[in-house]
């Protein structure tokens, strides 16, 4: 007998194959996963699997804006509409790697020691890496995303705060570096010291 359980709400189903839905929240059969660990190798595929997805659904995104700025918005929404395939190609894989996706207080919680952990274990051999091959281009990039990171991770916690208060907050986007503004823009940006212009609003 397998134990199944559903991604969405962490219901566990017993049985050869997965309920249709689920009992509980009413996810639909492909969400369910088996439950227990995954064999390293096959965690290898599908974190590489999810790279490629991800990466994918960036590139069509950047091809759609360029068609655009061409001129062709018929090819700029097919390049949209593939790059929204990819996001839910990666989204599945994700659902293995990532487990459960929990209340959004944990979800926070979750996301703020995932920014954490980027900063102080991902990015600084990264870094120095790039430093070693003289490509200093490489390390400002790598930098840059390092200390958006540590932004990101304060506006986590903030937002657990928010939650609970209720607060309204609008947040604008540096394109440049991805550094996120709460509320009051600043002239430039801390971290690329790009003017205001170049920030975006996210609704």
């Amino acid at each position: 007998m397998k134990r199944w359980r559903c991604t969405v709400c962490g219901y566990l189903a017993d049985g050869d194959q997965p309920p249709d839905h689920c009992p509980v929240c009413g996810a639909h059969r492909y969400q369910f996963i088996l439950y227990g660990p995954l064999p390293e190798s096959l965690e290898g595929l599908l974190k590489a699997a999810f790279a490629g997805e991800s990466k994918a659904q960036v590139r069509n995104q950047a091809f759609a804006q360029k068609a655009t700025q061409e001129g062709y918005p018929q090819i700029a929404g097919l390049f949209k509409a593939v790059a929204e395939a990819e996001r839910i190609h990666a989204a599945e894989y994700l659902k293995y790697l990532e487990g459960v996706i929990g209340e959004t207080a944990d979800n926070l919680k979750t996301a703020f020691e995932n920014e954490m952990r980027a900063k102080g274990e991902i990015y600084p051999p990264l870094i120095r890496e790039a430093l070693a091959q003289k490509r200093e281009d490489v390390a400002w990039s790598f930098i840059r995303s390092r200390d958006v990171e540590d932004r990101h991770a304060k506006l986590y916690k903030e937002a657990l705060t928010a939650l609970l208060t209720e607060r309204e907050v609008v947040y604008h986007v540096c394109q440049v570096c991805g550094y996120v503004f709460d509320n009051d823009l600043p002239d430039e940006c801390p971290v690329c010291r790009s003017t205001r212009e170049q920030f975006k609003r996210v609704d």
